[in-house]
């Protein structure tokens, strides 16, 4: 007996809710390995600080982007205009809610970099690199300018999705998630490649952000399903790069950490990793 298409419908949706959770746990208990361990030590050598650093720009955009999409009229409107034939956006309440639990957790883990603050110790070449500033302030600059460009350019003041909308603002955001995402996971696989070893370094974090960008790729490829059009995924290009992006350096992560240099050549120990760091961010491999 065929089971008729409203309950189908009903538990496609139950299954996108319970994914969605899923990837929001596993991906909020990837920040927690990290600080705790910062506490215990009470120190951040061997974290590079162009990580949280980047991330919290990241998650900021993020956020800000998330809660357009579910929160502000505007900019659900100008998505309709834009995605007529799936004009429900498929951004979703746990994409809001991970965004913003990681905005505080990086502005937790950025503040450990500072003593006055926590009282930890902090490495004297412990500072952002260059690159990474250039990149912070780089996008800055760009969200500025598509700011000007809906200002100047966009029909009734930017209003009108016709043209350059509010919505672009909002997609600038999330590409620049996009870019801190891509470049944050970067020189922790540099470092391991270099070392030819991952002792020091929590292989946790990667495994559960890689069950979280498994299930929110799977969230939104259901989500895009049910409005019968996957433009719901091209729609929503940050959450679909997040998912796939991290699922890459994940894999990378992996291999290198139970495949290639399970049995490290030789036994770093944890002062010479945090100087050999610190000579990659002098050098602005970071």
């Amino acid at each position: 007996m065929a089971v008729p298409e409203s309950e189908l419908v009903l538990f496609a949706k139950a299954i996108s809710r319970v994914l969605g959770w899923i990837y929001f746990l596993a991906w909020s208990g990837s920040f927690y390995p990290q600080p705790i361990l910062n506490w215990r030590r009470k120190a951040t050598l061997g974290l590079a600080i162009d990580f949280p650093t980047i991330n919290v720009l990241g998650f900021v955009c993020y956020t800000v982007s998330t809660a357009a999409f579910i929160y502000s009229p505007t900019i659900q409107s100008q998505y309709a205009y834009r995605h007529p034939d799936a004009p429900e956006t498929t951004v979703r309440f746990n994409d809001f809610l991970f965004a913003a639990h990681g905005a505080v957790l990086c502005i937790i883990i950025y503040s450990q970099f500072w003593p006055a603050i926590w009282g930890f110790k902090v490495g004297s070449r412990q500072k952002a690199s260059l690159p990474v500033l250039g990149i912070i302030w780089g996008s800055i600059f760009g969200t500025l300018i598509v700011i000007l460009l809906v200002k100047i350019k966009g029909k009734d003041g930017g209003y009108d999705p016709s043209g350059w909308a509010w919505i672009d603002v909002i997609y600038a955001l999330g590409y620049v998630k996009l870019l801190t995402v891509v470049i944050k996971y970067m020189p922790q696989a540099w470092v391991n490649f270099k070392r030819k070893s991952t002792k020091g370094w929590s292989i946790v974090p990667m495994l559960l952000d890689l069950i979280g960008g498994v299930f929110s790729i799977a969230q939104l490829v259901i989500d895009s399903s049910l409005q019968a059009d996957w433009s719901g995924i091209t729609g929503n290009p940050v959450k679909f790069g997040l998912g796939n992006i991290s699922i890459i350096f994940d894999i990378i992560f992996i291999l290198q950490h139970y495949v290639l240099y399970r049995h490290p050549a030789k036994d770093i120990e944890e002062e010479e990793w945090a100087n050999e760091r610190e000579r990659l961010l002098r050098e602005g491999i970071y």
